[in-house]
């Protein structure tokens, strides 16, 4: 299994440039993990783009048909308070955003605070600097 940031996971919903790679690692390992809120973080990266005019109505309607599916194959990290405490000590160390500490926390909570290699899935380069610190193993999505 891997834990997979909102960015890797949009290019699986909709047409990206690293659509293709970002499908390749999901057939490998079909096992995701998220943190609770990637679904709002998705949501607010799909309709941003809709509204910019990068995606039409249709294509907006499909990918948030495949975020329900996705939805229903993927494990939540949902432990609001380790998450929160997590993410306060990973802000202190990483120059992160705050939604990206929240992610990089619920990580580490999906492995146990030891990632020993696990794989990270992010397109956020300052994110996946921080994830590899930590111990996590940051594929190549670009």
């Amino acid at each position: 299994m891997r834990f997979w940031d909102s960015s890797a996971l949009v290019p699986l919903l909709v047409p990206e440039e690293e659509s293709r790679r970002c499908a390749a690692f999901l057939r490998k390992d079909p096992g995701i993990i998220v943190w609770a809120l990637t679904t709002i973080e998705i949501i607010s990266a799909l309709l941003r783009k809709s509204r910019e005019g990068a995606l039409d109505r249709g294509t907006l309607s499909e990918a948030r048909r495949r975020l329900k599916s996705l939805e229903k194959a993927w494990t939540e990290i949902i432990q609001l308070d380790l998450v929160k405490d997590r993410a306060e000590r990973v802000l202190t160390i990483h120059s992160l955003r705050s939604a990206d500490s929240l992610q990089l926390a619920a990580a580490l909570i999906a492995f146990g605070e030891a990632p020993h290699g696990a794989a990270f899935m992010t397109l956020d380069e300052s994110l996946a600097e921080a994830a590899e610190k930590e111990g996590f193993t940051v594929p190549p999505l670009k």
